[in-house]
């Protein structure tokens, strides 16, 4: 690797470490082992650094999510399908920490960043559609319905995941969220007039 991709490498690990705000471009140069004037040369400044760096950590985050949702089991029904990606996105959590707490450095960014909030929208319409694919079959041909459903796990997954950060002892189970899905199911079917 060459000091540019070194740069950022190590932007990449101080975030994991240290956050957005932490990180100084001291911290950046000793994690990549370079100096400080490679990051003006590469980059232009610190914020340019960090910004290509928070970029690089969506792509992981999207990585580790593809990994999690895994090739479904055409055999299960919709509700198997659900329990068995929830126990990959909590087996994730546990596994990647790091990965998953630094989208909410993303996030913050993104507030802030316009190229960055532009990448990070692009890449939750992209999970959108990927989870709806993947996990119920279904494709663009009903796009209201396949953004609803990818909608629903994308604030599933950002909810999920935090009770996972803050309180692993007492965030839910992938088999506790199958069980509310069902139960939700079985109180819309029970209200349903006959």
């Amino acid at each position: 690797m060459g000091h540019r991709e070194d740069l950022l490498a190590g932007a990449v690990r101080c975030l994991r470490e240290k956050g957005y705000a932490h990180t100084t471009a001291r911290d950046i140069v000793a994690a990549s082992g370079t100096n400080l004037a490679s990051i003006g040369y590469h980059y232009g400044s610190t914020k340019a650094l960090l910004n290509a760096a928070v970029l690089a950590a969506m792509d992981d985050f999207g990585q580790e999510m593809a990994r999690a949702i895994g090739v479904p089991d055409p055999g299960q029904g919709a509700l198997e399908r659900f329990e068995r990606f929830w126990t990959r996105v909590i087996d994730s959590f546990q596994a990647s920490s790091q990965v998953w707490l630094a989208t909410f450095d993303i996030f913050t960014v993104a507030q802030r960043d316009p190229e960055v909030r532009a990448a990070v929208a692009e890449g939750l319409e992209d999970g959108r559609k990927l989870w709806a694919r993947l996990l119920y079959g279904m494709d663009d041909a009903d796009e209201e319905k396949t953004r609803a459903i990818g909608s629903l796990h994308q604030a599933l997954v950002s909810g999920v995941l935090v009770q996972w950060l803050i309180d692993p002892g007492r965030a839910p189970s992938a088999a506790e969220l199958a069980l509310g899905l069902q139960a939700i199911a079985d109180q819309v079917a029970a209200s349903q007039p006959s």
